[in-house]
């Protein structure tokens, strides 16, 4: 049973108020609210286990270390990674793609080698790799789509050739809210023997991901899309792919030995984590994950499946209703347009109204020069709304147009 009430008690800040209206939030795609037990995992530990982690032969230290790594199995459970060793913490997904692109480019691309991406990519997982193409001169290749906001997946066959080296594919569109088939993609990239990276940074707060299941040979996601802290994320790699690519960055933590001659680098997952660890982050993280694990992923999937057809029905109730993005795989996210009201305004006025939605191009903007806009309005969903806020923005969106008729 999905108890929406007992799930909106968590949360203390949905029972806030916004210009003396109950605050509506419908931007979960830049970032989630906080369950309390988040919020308190992190008050504890500071109060009670702050210590730096590893090598510290006090009690403190070998608590705090001894939680640190119990969130990092935390994490390979939740993603059914094989090992330990395969979960790297970073800052976001950000820092996680722009480790691999930078480690990846250094140690196994070089001139006129190609990397695949697709035309709905955030920037994240656009400029890394632009840099590493004025860097080493690597070059990008994109998956097109069709106007529903689907990859067209028979042209993304064709773009394989033999300096093809990675693909790095979102798994949810942060714009569109397409479910891409990374499954049966990351399968068609492994014919051709070359690796994936998929920006799960949309899909794992969302739905189940299985990185074995899938495949996926990384996996970037991040804690604060997932109702845990800003700060920290995740980057999987299959410990085969990890082992071979160099450290991203110098320092503590990294290193097995250091003279002014050599440096020796620590095992994995340590080689990729210079300098103190976000260990308060982590273990905020692990407590988010225990969180949506215990509601269960499938039923927060079809909870925000059904609240998705929900909005999507009642948005097109609205005369001059623009949806962008109906792939028939569809998660939480709609961005819409309503006749020539420019998304700025939508966006403030709803605020007025107590409605937080995202305006502008989203960090996506060849996606928007694609679907020929500058920006749209975005709402986002999370396991926390309810269709009365959907009618609520419903209700905002028809009062706003009337202002404008």
């Amino acid at each position: 049973m999905y108890d929406i009430q007992k799930i909106r008690e968590d949360f203390p800040i949905l029972g806030r108020e916004v210009y003396g209206k109950p605050l509506i939030y419908l931007d979960n795609g830049a970032t989630t609210q906080k369950p309390r037990c988040v919020v308190e995992a992190i008050t504890d530990e500071y109060y009670s286990v702050n210590a730096n982690v590893h090598r510290g032969v006090h009690f403190l230290s070998q608590q705090a270390t001894e939680l640190h790594e119990a969130s990092r199995e935390t994490v390979r459970k939740f993603i059914n990674a094989r090992s330990s060793n395969e979960i790297v913490f970073t800052r976001g997904t950000t820092e996680s793609i722009n480790l691999l692109a930078s480690s990846f480019a250094e140690s196994q691309m070089k001139e006129g080698d190609e990397v695949i991406v697709s035309t709905m990519e955030h920037h994240s997982n656009i400029v890394p790799w632009q840099l590493q193409a004025e860097k080493r001169g690597i070059v990008l290749k994109v998956i097109p789509m069709n106007d529903k906001g689907e990859l067209l997946i028979d042209a993304y066959e064709k773009l394989f050739s033999e300096r093809t080296k990675l693909v790095s594919l979102v798994h949810v569109s942060n714009v569109l809210g397409t479910v891409n088939p990374v499954k049966e993609m990351i399968a068609t990239a492994h014919s051709h023997g070359v690796p994936v990276l998929i920006d799960g940074a949309q899909s794992v707060p969302h739905m189940k991901v299985d990185v074995q299941d899938l495949d996926a040979d990384f996996f970037a996601f991040s804690g604060h899309k997932i109702y845990g802290p800003t700060g920290v994320g995740v980057l999987y790699g299959k410990e085969e792919w990890l082992d071979k690519l160099p450290p991203y960055q110098g320092g503590g933590e990294m290193i097995q030995n250091v003279s002014f001659e050599k440096t020796t680098f620590n095992e994995l997952p340590f080689k990729f984590e210079a300098g103190t660890p976000d260990y308060i982050g982590s273990t905020a993280l692990a407590k988010a994950l225990d969180y949506v694990s215990a509601i269960g992923m499938d039923n927060i999937f079809a909870y925000e499946h059904d609240l998705t057809q929900y909005a999507m029905n009642r948005l097109k109730e609205i005369p001059g209703m623009r949806i962008l993005g109906e792939a028939e795989q569809k998660g939480g996210v709609i961005s819409f347009l309503v006749g020539d009201i420019h998304h700025f305004d939508m966006g403030t006025l709803l605020d007025r109204l107590g409605i937080a939605v995202r305006t502008g191009h989203h960090c996506a903007e060849p996606l928007m020069h694609r679907l020929g806009i500058e920006g749209t309005v975005r709402a986002s969903l999370g396991l926390y709304n309810t269709k009365e806020e959907i009618d609520a923005l419903v209700e905002g969106v028809l009062r706003v147009s009337r202002m404008f008729a």
